[in-house]
């Protein structure tokens, strides 16, 4: 029996989970829940599940779950403090033994940071930890023993790929991209996109701020940084590759030529099931991949220049250890300042890539306190850049 928490349990991520752990109920203990402030939905969570534990980040959210609990006779469950220090209760629940990271921006980084020193195994579905945190993450993980399990479809699919495989035989990852929905579109034609256009995203239903990622190709940029940490390979042997289909989720080219791909359906319940079993497989309640209906498998090469978000993804990680987390940030507000109409879509890389320019100075981060100040001097300054002309 796997005893599961998940931060973010009412995200997309986190319901794909519950109805991994629904599937298998013989095999998946939900043992704590924490959302943001869908009181209700973590309500009908508790209800179903019955998680010893479970938290909200924010106060209202907090009062509001707990009437919630005591309207249904669930008085039985634990609420934890409500903000950072219940995020960490539930990461750090002693009977849990994966903690699932489904929750987004960066409010989980310290949670994560203690289940790892609480030896929990880590599904990491969070991009932001290992792109702002990546070395303090992967070294307290070595130091604890703990293993860190993509959840990511392309780092998912790497990881398949490279199960029982030396390290030493690989020569280069490649990712995989959908392309977005603007891959076909000209320069004068991504200056008129609308945040309405951005979010149609042709393969995936996901959350707002990751399908513009993936519009602006900022997703496989992060991507790549996330890699690096993840199997220690150095960015000039991760590669992306656009692929529209979404049936290839990762590739793994060998010494000798040899390419290992990952395929199956675009369901991020796969995944999820993935990281909980591993290292065993479990049968799936999903359909299985029909290639002979898929019709054609296409690659190209990304447009670096259309989309310039990939290249500033690689400059950050040639640059001082702050680049990351200063990429992170001003990609956030700026992402933020187009959802908003404050900014045109070809606005986002010139705001991240000015953030950047201003801070090559910038001190070195060495723990998660230096890592939150670059990324709050960072959010500033992009703000600053977002208000006004930016060309």
């Amino acid at each position: 029996m796997k005893r599961i928490a998940i931060l973010g349990s009412t995200g997309s991520i986190g319901r794909s989970a519950l109805s991994v752990a629904e599937a298998h109920p013989e095999r998946v203990e939900v043992v704590g829940l924490a959302a943001g402030t869908k009181s209700d939905d973590l309500v009908a969570q508790a209800e179903r599940f019955r998680p010893a534990l479970v938290a909200m980040a924010t106060p209202r959210a907090g009062r509001a779950l707990r009437d919630g609990l005591r309207a249904r006779g669930l008085d039985h469950i634990e609420v934890a403090d409500d903000g950072d220090a219940g995020l960490r209760a539930v990461a750090t629940l002693p009977q849990a033994d994966i903690v699932l990271c489904a929750s987004s921006g960066t409010a989980a980084l310290e949670a994560v940071l203690a289940a790892i020193e609480a030896k929990k195994t880590i599904a990491l579905a969070n991009k932001e930890v290992l792109v702002m945190a990546g070395a303090v993450m992967i070294e307290a993980a070595r130091r604890h023993g703990v293993a860190i399990l993509p959840v990511d479809s392309e780092h998912n699919a790497i990881h398949q790929c490279l199960h029982g495989r030396d390290h030493s035989e690989i020569r280069r990852l490649v990712l995989t991209a959908s392309g977005g929905p603007f891959r076909n579109l000209s320069r004068a034609q991504l200056d008129a996109v609308r945040p309405v256009d951005a979010l149609r995203h042709p393969t995936w239903k996901m959350g707002q701020k990751i399908t513009i990622d993936s519009a602006t190709l900022m997703n496989k940029g992060l991507e790549v940084i996330e890699a690096r940490w993840l199997f220690g390979i150095s960015p000039d042997r991760v590669d992306v590759l656009i692929h529209p289909q979404s049936i290839v989720h990762s590739m793994v080219e060998l010494l000798d030529g040899s390419v290992i791909a990952q395929l199956g359906v675009t369901d991020m319940r796969l995944p999820i099931q993935y990281a909980f079993s591993y290292p065993e497989r479990w049968s799936a309640a999903l359909p299985p991949l029909d290639l002979a209906a898929s019709g054609p498998l296409d690659f190209s090469h990304p447009d670096r220049d259309r989309f310039p978000c990939l290249d500033l993804a690689y400059q950050a990680l040639a640059g001082p250890a702050a680049l990351p987390v200063v990429l992170n940030a001003a990609n956030e507000v700026a992402v933020a300042a187009f959802l908003e109409g404050a900014i045109r879509f070809p606005e986002i890389p010139s705001v991240i890539a000015r953030v950047m320019e201003a801070a090559e100075a910038s001190s070195e981060p060495d723990s998660l306190s230096g890592i939150r100040e670059i990324d709050r001097w960072a959010r500033a300054h992009a703000v600053e850049l977002a208000a006004g002309a930016v060309s």
